[in-house]
């Protein structure tokens, strides 16, 4: 059983307590700070928990093994430094901090604690998790590119570092936009019922790890708008894989294609319930649901997953999933993305403290 705590009552929150709900048995969320007694009251209503006006009445309530800090950018830091004050240990959401300055001042003050993690889980995401592994398998060799046209900034950078495996490498930024008409049915907030299309901006930017490089494709709100796919495209020295199909050779004149196969349950006859099983690749398991039977979506999946290693992590069971300096070099280098699509020139994103250990 996990156990942990949220300072924060938005949307992302209420991601965290859902799934706390969707799998009793594996969560316990222990209480939820707010600002006003009365947003504490709408939450515990909507999912069973106690309110809290601080962190000091959250923990000595029921102290939780993590806290998650789920609050605006610009708040983050500022919660993360009072917990890790306390001893407390954290999931901070992504950014841990809003721009470069803040980056390096968090860092100076909590980097030596080794209290904080940064809730990243696209990596834990079935899909690509199963072409993480079947990179880190080589079955496409030593990766040399990977284009992430998906989701925006730190996410994608999470993506590419860890695809491509370049660690704390500098990169070299070029980043351009662009504003062309586009129609955007769908937000967080549901169908707006208008198609009319409206000026849309898709940043391209290259990231270039010493010969090794990355290429971020992102259209504002590309996550909601059904108009607009995802692709994942990560080439190597012997193959390429492309979403879900695998080419590479077989011997130096026999190039062989394989697909990624999901299984999942609840189509058709099958009455095992509407969940993904499994997902495989030449006949083996490369992603295996770790929740079978809570009906989990793939990015809550990969939201629980990294829950579950935070709690190991924070009982001492496991390693530190996604430490802090991970999510810092995440956010340094989508800063150099925007630096870079305003600027017209390039960025180089060098040496930081937290790459230095």
């Amino acid at each position: 059983m996990t156990t942990f705590g949220i300072v924060g009552s938005g949307w992302r929150a209420d991601f965290f307590l859902r799934l706390a709900a969707m799998a009793p048995d594996r969560f316990r969320a222990t209480g939820v700070v707010t600002r006003t007694a009365e947003r504490g009251a709408e939450m515990t209503a909507r999912h069973g928990v106690p309110a809290f006006r601080t962190t000091r009445e959250l923990i000595a309530a029921d102290a939780p093994e993590f806290v998650i800090v789920s609050v605006p950018w610009p708040v983050t830091p500022g919660v993360t430094r009072e917990l890790v004050g306390g001893g407390m240990r954290v999931l901070a959401e992504t950014p841990p901090a809003p721009d470069l300055p803040g980056l390096r001042h968090l860092w100076q003050d909590v980097g030596a604690s080794g209290l904080v993690q940064v809730a990243e889980q696209y990596l834990l995401m079935p899909g690509h998790a199963a072409r993480l592994q079947v990179v880190h398998d080589g079955v496409i060799g030593e990766p040399t590119a990977v284009l992430v046209c998906s989701t925006h900034l730190y996410h994608a950078v999470s993506m590419i570092r860890g695809l491509l495996g370049v660690g704390f490498a500098p990169a070299v930024v070029h980043a351009q936009a662009f504003t062309a008409p586009l129609a955007d049915p769908l937000t967080p907030a549901g169908w707006t019922g208008d198609a009319t299309p409206q000026p849309r901006a898709t940043t391209i930017a290259t990231l270039d790890f010493d010969g090794r490089m990355g290429l971020y494709d992102f259209t504002d709100n590309q996550w909601w708008n059904p108009l607009r796919g995802r692709r994942i495209v990560v080439r190597g020295t012997t193959g390429e894989l492309a979403d879900d199909q695998v080419v590479r050779l077989a011997d130096p004149a026999t190039p062989v294609s394989s697909p990624l196969v999901h299984r999942r349950t609840g189509i058709d006859l099958n009455l095992e319930g509407n969940e993904l099983d499994h997902i495989s690749f030449d006949g083996r398991v490369v992603y295996r649901n770790p929740f079978p039977g809570a009906r989990f979506s793939e990015d809550d999946l990969g939201v629980a997953l990294l829950l579950e290693r935070v709690g190991a992590w924070a009982r001492g069971e496991g390693p530190a999933p996604y430490p802090l300096a991970e999510g810092l070099q995440d956010h340094r280098l989508s800063v150099a993305i925007q630096e870079s699509a305003a600027s017209g020139r390039e960025v180089r994103a060098g040496d930081e403290p937290w790459g230095r250990g």
